[in-house]
């Protein structure tokens, strides 16, 4: 049966799973996202790309500041929706909000809970090691992600994989899994599981902090962060005085070596291997200052003097 739904949701994460409701046979009658934010060089409003989807579709756009307001709640529960969908909205929704849809509210959360809850689920997973990734889809409740959970659907987090690419690979598995749920609610609701907090683990939010690689550290363990953080803040370290983003490596190699952590070992068209606290880790892609993201291969043809054997990359006092 069809649903009148409200979708709050904000990044391009979120759009993909707009996009799909808008596909479907369902009615939206309202899409919220955050205000416009300052952005680029010249600090205009942007709009999110939810509210360029939902205008684009003829969808009524809400941008509250907050939804703890009484006049907003209002305005929600005045829609008579019967559920509201939340993907990445980025806004607490208050017991007011929960409770006003028909069927209560349901978010799509990019993680196989209980594990990995909060703000950073694809960053943290990555980070951790984990083998594997989801999506999950709950029941909200006025908790931090501890809802019962309606579906589920895994994927791999490959040797390979970026937080980029488990982004775009969780996008495609939540957006027909939410379809699928809609299209019986009550049904997915009435045999909802309910989570086992004992096994929960928070996914913090990034900071740029984190992102300046301590080359003390085991080399599988930096490759880890650089896959985490990137597309963003992408991990950096410093050379001569100069602040060098890293955004592909890989470990390559596990014994123990008599240069300090840092050391350029080799460099050659392959990458740049450096020493780490426990074995070494291989370089494929970095960006010099003012400059783009390029292969070792094309930095070293102007570079080469930089990046020679002996040379030895420090980790920066402050991520600024």
């Amino acid at each position: 049966m069809p649903l009148k739904l409200i979708f709050a949701g904000t990044p391009h994460f979120a759009a993909t799973h707009l996009s799909a409701l808008i596909d479907s046979e369902h009615q939206l009658v309202g899409v919220y996202t955050q205000p416009d934010r300052p952005a680029g060089r010249g600090k205009k409003l942007q709009a999110s790309p939810v509210k360029v989807m939902a205008e684009a579709a003829g969808i009524p756009v809400l941008q509250p500041a907050s939804l703890r307001d009484t006049e907003a709640q209002k305005e929600l529960a005045a829609l008579q929706a019967d559920a509201l969908v939340v993907v990445a909205y980025g806004l607490i929704l208050p017991a007011a909000v929960l409770q006003a849809p028909r069927l209560g509210c349901i978010n799509v959360h990019a993680s196989l809970l209980p594990r990995w809850r909060g703000a950073a689920p694809i960053q943290r997973a990555i980070e951790a090691g984990d083998s594997e990734s989801g999506i999950t889809i709950m029941q909200m409740d006025e908790g931090l992600d501890t809802g019962d959970m309606l579906a589920s659907a895994r994927c791999e987090i490959a040797p390979q994989t970026t937080s980029a690419s488990l982004h775009d690979t969780l996008a495609e598995l939540g957006a027909p899994l939410l379809c699928e749920v809609l299209a019986d609610l009550p049904g997915w609701q009435a045999r909802a599981v309910q989570q086992d907090d004992d096994a929960a683990t928070y996914a913090d939010k990034i900071l740029k902090s984190e992102a300046a690689v301590d080359w003390s550290r085991p080399a599988v363990e930096l490759d880890r962060c650089i896959r985490a953080f990137n597309p963003f803040p992408i991990c950096f370290t410093h050379l001569q005085d100069k602040r060098v983003k890293i955004w592909r490596a890989r470990p390559a190699g596990t014994a123990p070596l008599p240069e300090p952590p840092g050391t350029i070992l080799q460099a050659g068209r392959d990458g740049i291997l450096v020493s780490c606290g426990e074995g070494q880790l291989l370089i494929e892609q970095l960006q010099l200052p003012g400059s783009r993201p390029m292969e070792v291969a094309e930095v070293l043809n102007g570079n080469a003097d930089m990046l020679t054997p002996g040379t030895r990359f420090a980790s920066p006092v402050s991520a600024e």
